[in-house]
């Protein structure tokens, strides 16, 4: 597993941001995503390097893509199930998932993925409760556009243990449990 500071990538990642959100002609520019900010009641926020050597800081998600030409009219509610919780969270990368395909509940239709790393929000009043709580998992989408879903909207497949059939009957943690 692989933690990072508040803000930082568990790796940076090489990939293309929308010009038309720097204010430049529409097209896709290269760029290295190696930073995120959270504010509450927003979309995650990427930071980005672009190649004049100039830094862009909270550019939405459905800015971000995986090549120059990726799957066109990606929407917010697409890029995002929810808004941010707060400003305090961890980056994770669970090793056991890392380059897994994955299938995500995004809207009406189901999207295949890779997983690239999660976002754990913490120390806000949803997260200290088990039924509201959440991690939200970054995901890279075959049609090469970023996707932030939390856990209970994605399934792993893992050919040698898992099905790839939707859960049925799980729900969500209400207890909080302690020892003393």
């Amino acid at each position: 597993m692989t933690y990072s500071q508040a803000g930082q990538l568990p790796h940076h990642q090489y990939c293309w941001v929308d010009s038309s959100f720097l204010g430049l002609a529409n097209g896709f520019i290269p760029c290295i995503w190696f930073g995120l900010t959270s504010i509450h009641g927003r979309m995650w926020g990427c930071t980005v390097l672009l190649e004049c050597g100039a830094v862009y800081r909270s550019i939405p998600p459905h800015a971000i893509a995986f090549s120059p030409t990726p799957e066109p009219e990606w929407r917010p509610q697409q890029a995002q199930r929810w808004d941010c919780y707060g400003s305090d969270f961890s980056t994770i990368e669970y090793t056991f998932l890392r380059g897994l395909e994955c299938q995500v509940k995004c809207e009406d239709e189901i999207l295949v993925g890779d997983y690239l790393f999660t976002g754990a929000p913490i120390g806000d009043g949803w997260s200290r409760q088990p039924d509201q709580a959440k991690e939200f998992m970054f995901i890279r989408t075959e049609g090469d556009r970023l996707t932030i879903q939390p856990t209970n909207k994605i399934i792993f497949v893992e050919k040698s243990f898992t099905s790839t059939a939707w859960p049925t009957g799980l729900h969500t943690s209400d207890k909080i449990y302690t020892c003393e």
